[in-house]
């Protein structure tokens, strides 16, 4: 199906109510983006998975941990780059097996430096506006080299400006622009998944109507995009879910700002074009969630039935009226393509008292499958770092 035709020079002025929600979601950005780095400590007693795997933790020395890759270092042991958002550095855990050796401060003073990527011994940086490579790093950890800008040529907004990056089986860099606004008729540069070469060259949009995407992956059997998505907010505490969504054809349309998760029109813009015009969602993730960062599992330790299954970090519910997310989540995916319901794999942020209370000291960020088959999961609040291994 086409891509609907979208009005040739949007508008971006928001209506009466568009901008009274949208001060009001910038007002608690600004609180988020300025709570500490970390929680009162790490509670792993309080941490569930299922039975037969075990919960570990790496660090918890890495402040306001998001997004993860892996490198090696010029000693051939592994390196774990890690990026951050509201401290505006990048940093390197040293691994020495299962366990996390020194940790080093790679880069600082940078714009909300979420996402990062590692590709032939470099490792790219996304600063909203630009992305930035450190050339042979691994080597360098103490005294790191300068960057180089691989592109500055990005949107500057903050609003949803922070990203989320990956190398697809093409070689190309994908890079997602969010939605400037809680809800609006963006331009064509934002609302998107972009690729580039890795030098910045042959900028393409392969996905559009993509409100904040802070996490995608490649399926093992097809290689398909498969990207989360989050939903707007101001509709109440149980609309719109979260998507999970793939992508089958470049330029697709999933919908934003017109329909949500594939059944709701907005109630500002949906009258302008109908849901039936765009791609729906293939899971529904749960209404504010906060699904981010994302793998599919091909690892060999864990259990056959958790091959080819995605893992989600849900960051968790900033302002519904009962907290919701706050896990790690499994989906399944099965041979045609189809995903199953999300369920919890890892729990326990987020703890409910007898008396209606929420407690909330730790956000799942990203998660990252290693070479071993083991699963890190990354905690921006808590600013720490855990590994999922099975062993029966």
């Amino acid at each position: 199906m086409p891509s609907p035709s979208l009005p040739a020079a949007p508008s971006r002025r928001p209506l009466p109510w568009s901008a009274l929600t949208a001060a009001l979601s910038s007002l608690l950005l600004v609180a988020v983006l300025a709570s500490p780095s970390s929680a009162a400590g790490v509670r792993l007693d309080t941490l569930r998975v299922p039975a037969g795997f075990h919960l570990t933790l790496l660090t918890d020395a890495v402040p306001n941990a998001r997004q993860m890759a892996l490198g090696r270092g010029a000693d051939g042991k592994s390196v774990l780059y890690v990026g951050s958002r509201s401290e505006g550095k990048v940093y390197a855990v040293e691994l020495q097996g299962a366990k996390a050796g020194a940790v080093h401060t790679i880069a600082s003073g940078l714009d909300m430096p979420s996402g990062i990527a590692w590709r032939d011994g470099s490792l790219y940086v996304a600063a909203v506006s630009k992305v930035l490579r450190f050339d042979a790093i691994d080597g360098r950890l103490a005294r790191p080299p300068a960057p180089v800008i691989v592109t500055d040529r990005l949107p500057t907004e903050s609003h949803h400006g922070w990203k989320f990056i990956a190398f697809g089986p093409d070689g190309k860099l994908y890079v997602p622009v969010g939605a400037p606004c809680n809800i609006c008729e963006p331009d064509e540069r934002h609302g998107v998944i972009q690729r580039m070469n890795t030098d910045g060259s042959g900028l393409e949009t392969v996905a559009r109507g993509v409100r904040n995407s802070v996490g995608f992956d490649w399926s093992p059997a097809d290689k398909t995009l498969w990207f989360t998505d989050n939903g707007r907010d101001m509709l109440g505490d149980d609309l719109p879910s979260d998507e999970l969504n793939r992508v089958t054809r470049s330029g697709e349309n999933f919908g934003f700002p017109y329909c949500h998760q594939g059944d709701s029109p907005d109630p500002e813009f949906g009258a302008r074009h109908a849901c039936s015009e765009f791609t729906a969602p293939a899971a529904k993730l749960g209404p504010h969630v906060a699904s981010i960062g994302m793998r599919f599992y091909t690892g060999s330790q864990f259990p056959t039935a958790y091959l080819g299954n995605i893992f989600i970090a849900e960051h968790g519910s900033w302002n519904r009226s009962k907290k919701s997310g706050y896990v790690v989540a499994r989906v399944s995916v099965d041979a045609q393509g189809r995903a199953g319901k999300p369920e919890p794999f890892v729990e326990g942020w987020l703890q409910t008292y007898a008396s209606g209370h929420e407690s909330v000291w730790g956000r799942p960020a990203d998660v990252l499958v290693m070479p071993d088959g083991s699963l890190l999961v990354s905690d921006d609040l808590a600013g720490a770092i855990y590994r999922v291994s099975y062993a029966p």
